[in-house]
């Protein structure tokens, strides 16, 4: 008997040493998506998170440049999304790109804000299968009347605002 529970404890230290190292090539990309409600180029305390937007995750080899992992997204009322990815990609440029808002007049991406590379690998001192892309935004057509105050209490003007889209 006691040789039983000894090689039953083996086998279950095995099994539970295989899928943490298994765990550890799944990853989750994360992020949010928002809408520029100031068309400031970047979020303030009136942008709206955006639910039902689309995103898409390509991974491709930083020597050959072909792609070896693609994935998709879409946000839920909090404006979050999240993609599983298979593997480590140590060796891969892999970018989030926020594909389409659903939203009628906050549909126009951020410029230099709808695209953000993220490092899928288990191989940076990350301990945490999550992988966080900065935020990714739209502008809204029209801004909010509140956003001449929003602006004011950043202390900053219109020209600030013209390079911040740039």
């Amino acid at each position: 008997m006691a040789k039983f529970s000894s090689l039953a404890f083996i086998l279950l230290i095995g099994a539970l040493c295989f899928l943490s190292v298994a765990h550890c090539d799944d990853f989750h990309v994360e992020g949010k998506i928002y809408c520029d409600t100031c068309r400031c180029g970047f979020e303030t305390k009136v942008s709206e998170p955006i639910k039902g937007a689309k995103v898409a995750l390509e991974c491709k080899n930083r020597e050959g440049g072909h792609v070896t992992f693609t994935g998709d997204g879409e946000t839920d009322a909090s404006g979050t999304y999240s993609i599983a990815v298979n593997g480590d990609h140590e060796d891969d440029v892999c970018e989030v790109t926020a594909k389409e808002s659903p939203v009628e007049d906050c549909n126009e991406p951020v410029k230099g804000r709808s695209t953000g590379r993220v490092a899928i690998t288990g191989n940076n001192g990350i301990p945490s299968p999550v992988r966080y892309v900065n935020s990714l935004g739209f502008l809204k057509k029209e801004p909010l009347s509140s956003c001449g105050k929003v602006i004011a209490e950043l202390d900053l003007t219109p020209e600030d605002i013209m390079v911040a889209r740039m």
